[in-house]
């Protein structure tokens, strides 16, 4: 991994991922499944499924649905993720014992619509609060679906934004070049004049370089020292107006 140069950076606009930057899952993925799984009368190990969880969602396709109809796209969305937990629960031989499938997977879709399987990092309100009292823009950049709208909200997070892109409703997930230039499109600014932050080298650091946008990227489970090549915080990323 390429060093980053930590010298104060001077953007107008910072374009901030979503999910494992701004806020995670309170708990782990396994255990929200869990929890809501035990209602319906099933009982599965958290860890084993969280750990099936993410082997299914790294084998799935971009969350992307390009040529689609807006119209069409929470339900796109939704089947897309029905088909990553039900891969999960197969995958821990449980998913048979489910009476009605569809019918729990929607309550468990709804549940990650609400703040309850979110936390927000601490270091995330100081931080865009400080950065938009200099005056820089901000939005937000993910590889995420529609509910991400409503989570900003009941997070206390939207307001921070002027604009929000998806990648289900841009047809293309990070790190292609075209959710960039949309996210972009949005703004009367050049990509030199962009910063994009996010917590994962491929989709968020070498997608922002191939889109001509700086990028930084922020990994929490990553111990601060003089010479590490991220962040392990918003907070520690020095941006001057």
């Amino acid at each position: 991994m390429p060093m980053i140069n930590h010298s104060p950076l001077s953007p107008k606009l910072i374009l901030l991922d979503a999910v494992g930057t701004l806020f995670g899952v309170r708990e782990t993925v396994g255990d929200v499944y869990g929890k809501i799984a035990q209602k319906w009368g099933v009982n599965v190990c958290a860890k084993t499924l969280n750990q099936a969880f993410y082997q299914s969602f790294s084998a799935a396709t971009p969350m992307a649905f390009p040529g689609a109809d807006m119209a069409e796209i929470p339900q796109l969305e939704l089947a897309w993720w029905r088909d990553i937990a039900a891969e999960s629960f197969k995958a821990v031989g449980v998913f048979q014992e489910f009476s009605d499938f569809p019918k729990f997977f929607d309550h468990l879709y709804q549940e990650f619509a609400t703040a309850e399987p979110w936390v927000v990092y601490p270091d995330v309100i100081p931080t865009l609060t400080k950065w938009r009292n200099c005056g820089i823009e901000l939005g937000v950049l993910s590889n995420f679906d529609s509910r991400l709208y409503p989570v900003l909200e009941v997070l206390g997070l939207g307001g921070f934004f002027s604009t929000v892109t998806i990648s289900t409703e841009v047809g293309a997930a990070k790190p292609d070049p075209k959710i960039f230039a949309v996210a972009l499109e949005k703004y009367d600014f050049q990509p030199g004049e962009v910063l994009h932050i996010g917590d994962s080298f491929t989709a968020d650091y070498q997608g922002a370089k191939s889109a001509g946008i700086a990028g930084v990227l922020v990994e929490r489970d990553t111990p601060s020292t003089p010479d590490k090549t991220s962040y392990s915080t918003l907070a520690e990323i020095e941006v001057t107006s």
